[in-house]
């Protein structure tokens, strides 16, 4: 399917035509969402229709199994790729309670201008009409979306099925947006309508467009899942430590160590995700030394505490990031765990005697986070995992093993999941570094 063009704003055409774009490149390109977006798949769409198509394509590849169970009964053989995306895109549109007609026309309408679709819009028709006659409760009866094998099998082996069936449950759900708050977060609760989470972060149900929200424009607070905030907690900037957030794009943790009056240094590699960065320090009125690097080799040392949240699978975002099951395939996950040991290893390196590390990866695979600290006790004598600075307020204290904070989206479920994270402080000894 070609890139998405324009067309009339409001007869939903061409939200419909991006989004279907953006589901083809992540089911057959295995192509992130975020990569179509970053190559300009959306860029010739009024804001409205930008927002409307990501928000189509996501909600479709978080659904995909499910539509495809609806699908299922009405055909007889599977068409090609287009087609179905089509398909499950009409399918989970009328069973999530939009207008049958509506979607039925829209999608009619984009099968016939096609040359690959066009002599598939009266199965396209026939089909969607079926499921517009589905009952309402029809959808909610279908199970929650299994992960793929490839994916799935290494998270049963770790955490077994039930764990990861209840995983699989909270990530069929639209996630709640998580904030952190610069001052006071009860306050901003208070202010926004929001739930004061355990661990200091604030969760909105429902909270429409992010940029409109009171406290945005004055900075007050940035979005950023109530896992991902545990990590920079964890490590406990103080006023005038010297600190560096290495991999620090899009800039969460780099703003929430700022806050704290600590001497922080933000890298990372990419010069596009440090302009985000950037861009978020202005909003918010802090302050960080920005520096574009490869972190393998910036060698400055004597800082107090590094946070690396190292690159990696991201599997434990999955709940707000639907298309990576669809998009990879696991492949690369032998290079990145590579990657992860020599980060902490040179990280180590550029402390100060006495000073510590949090390492941290947004992965559910015990490779990219328990395997990586026993292996790096085992390269480094005397290097210590204290596991006592694990103890947040709002952590439980089973989540805390024997290798560091494993965080689940199963876990808070009834709030609305969290992001899949593992955390641990490592702090050389006198035999190490």
């Amino acid at each position: 399917m070609t890139q998405a063009r324009a067309t009339s704003p409001n007869d939903g055409i061409a939200a419909r035509r991006a989004a279907l774009h953006l589901i083809e490149q992540a089911t057959g390109a295995q192509r992130l969402l975020s990569e179509s977006i970053a190559a300009g798949a959306l860029e010739r769409l009024s804001p409205p229709d930008r927002a409307r198509a990501q928000r189509l394509a996501t909600q479709v590849l978080r659904q995909l199994p499910r539509a495809d169970r609806a699908l299922k009964p009405f055909l007889v053989k599977q068409p090609p790729l287009a087609v179905r995306n089509a398909l499950r895109l009409g399918a989970v549109e009328i069973m999530e309670g939009a207008a049958a007609h509506g979607v039925v026309n829209a999608m009619v309408q984009i099968m016939s201008k096609g040359k690959r679709t066009q002599s598939y819009k009266g199965l396209v028709n026939a089909v969607l009409r079926k499921i517009g006659e589905q009952p309402g409760e029809a959808w909610a009866k279908l199970p929650a979306p299994k992960l793929p094998n490839w994916l799935r099998g290494p998270l049963v082996e770790a955490w077994g099925r039930k764990p990861v069936e209840a995983m699989e449950a909270v990530q069929a759900q639209l996630p709640p947006l998580d904030l952190t708050a610069k001052g006071d977060a009860a306050a901003l609760a208070a202010t926004l309508g929001g739930e004061l989470l355990p661990t200091g972060s604030v969760r909105l149900r429902e909270a429409g467009q992010v940029s409109a929200l009171p406290g945005f424009a004055a900075g007050d607070w940035w979005v950023q899942d109530a896992a991902a905030a545990v990590a920079a907690r964890v490590l406990d900037a103080r006023p005038g430590e010297r600190v560096l957030d290495l991999c620090a794009a899009p800039g969460g943790k780099t703003m929430q160590l700022a806050a704290t009056g600590a001497d922080v240094t933000a890298l990372d590699l990419s010069e596009a995700r440090l302009a985000r960065l950037r861009e978020n320090l202005d909003r918010t009125g802090l302050a960080a030394r920005v520096v574009q690097a490869d972190a393998l080799e910036f060698d400055e040392t004597g800082f107090d505490a590094i946070l690396l949240d190292a690159p990696c699978s991201a599997t434990g975002t999955i709940r707000r990031h639907p298309d990576l099951p669809h998009a990879k395939d696991g492949s690369e996950f032998g290079a990145l765990i590579a990657l992860q040991a020599e980060m902490i290893d040179h990280a180590l390196g550029l402390l100060k005697p006495g000073g510590r590390l949090v390492f941290c990866t947004c992965s559910l695979l015990p490779d990219e986070g328990e395997v990586q600290v026993e292996e790096a006790l085992a390269r480094h004598p005397g290097l210590v995992n204290d596991r006592e600075v694990l103890a947040r307020p709002g952590i439980a204290p089973d989540w805390i093993g024997p290798e560091g904070l494993r965080l689940r989206p199963d876990f808070w479920a009834e709030r609305g999941g969290m992001d899949g994270f593992f955390i641990a402080c490592l702090r050389p000894g006198a035999r190490d570094g």
